[in-house]
């Protein structure tokens, strides 16, 4: 296969890493956590350097605007349509916090430690990592790097309920860290959360009623991004050596309606034996850590990578 050319199936990709290196140069950059796509096609990221948490692209690449200094572990970027307007939902992991903000900046709602509502207690860590925004506006919330719960909010910021929490029980989580509504049966949306360490997505009802899991065996997957039929996620870690997590092992991983994995992007082509996918790691090395994936109107994707040298998103072209 051609180096440039990864993926499997009806999901390959052009890897083109310098898409947005030709502006880049005056722009600091730590981890490149998320991105999302709002409705003028614009790319908004955010990293956890504070000269510029959030940094806005157009498709091509280009930068078009910068903002936020006070997000030192700014980390889940989620965009949520709110009546005309289009909001954001920050997760900081060092300030434990979640804001609420408008495309610019504006901070609207802010949930801090859940102690402050009665649910933790006040030595209880809290380092949230995602958040989904449900059809109504509730705020649920995936503490994936403290106490491994969901917590869920109305849309004014006040405590619904909870669940989770760390262990191996099917309703439990091993690194809580991401989490969407699932709506492609409109008629019973569901919430999918990320078990990082148990490699596996986790469905729920959306009052935190656990329904099953999606097993994906040696990858480490971060937030799942659904697009039209597909889930997508990027894979932080696979399992290359003694069966545990290797350093740089990234790679993409797509899943059909049926959350079948249909390709893997720079890791190996996803098997099922008697029904039973098998183990996948990192085939090419072309990323270091996969953060997230975003996914253009073309069906593009472009990715966002912790601990990659500073490095800028890159962008699969689909071909």
């Amino acid at each position: 296969m051609n180096k440039d050319i990864i993926g499997h199936g009806n999901y390959k990709y052009k890897v083109h890493k310098d898409w947005a290196s030709h502006n880049a140069f005056d722009i600091s950059i730590k981890n490149c956590h998320e991105m999302v796509i709002n409705s003028n096609g614009h790319l908004i990221m955010i990293t956890d350097h504070t000269h510029n948490n959030i940094v806005i692209f157009n498709r091509s690449g280009k930068i078009l605007n910068t903002w936020g200094t006070i997000f030192p572990g700014g980390h889940g970027l989620t965009l949520f349509q709110e009546g005309e307007e289009e909001v954001l939902f920050i997760t900081d992991v060092e300030l434990g916090k979640v804001f609420k903000t408008t495309l610019d900046g504006e901070i609207l709602l802010t949930i801090d430690h859940p102690s402050c509502y009665g649910l933790y207690s006040e030595d209880d860590p809290f380092k949230p990592t995602e958040t989904a925004i449900a059809s109504n506006g509730d705020i649920y919330i995936a503490d994936g790097y403290g106490s491994q719960y969901i917590i869920q909010y109305n849309y004014k910021g006040d405590y619904i309920r909870h669940f989770g929490g760390e262990g191996d029980a099917l309703s439990q989580f091993r690194t809580a860290h991401g989490l969407c509504i699932d709506n492609r049966n409109s008629n019973k949306p569901t919430m999918l959360c990320t078990s990082r360490d148990h490699n596996a997505f986790k469905r729920f009802s959306l009052n935190g009623e656990y329904i099953s899991t999606i097993h994906l065996p040696g990858a480490y997957v971060c937030r799942p991004v659904i697009d039209e039929g597909n889930i997508y996620s990027g894979v932080c870690w696979s399992r290359l050596r003694n069966n545990e997590k290797t350093e740089n092992s990234g790679f993409v991983t797509i899943l059909n309606d049926n959350d079948k994995v249909v390709s893997n992007p720079g890791g190996t082509k996803p098997n099922y034996i008697n029904n039973e996918l098998q183990l996948m790691v990192q085939d090419q090395p072309i990323f270091n850590h996969c953060h997230d994936v975003c996914v253009d109107e073309d069906k593009n994707l472009y990715i966002c990578q912790w601990d990659a040298g500073n490095t800028f998103p890159y962008k699969l072209e689909r071909i």
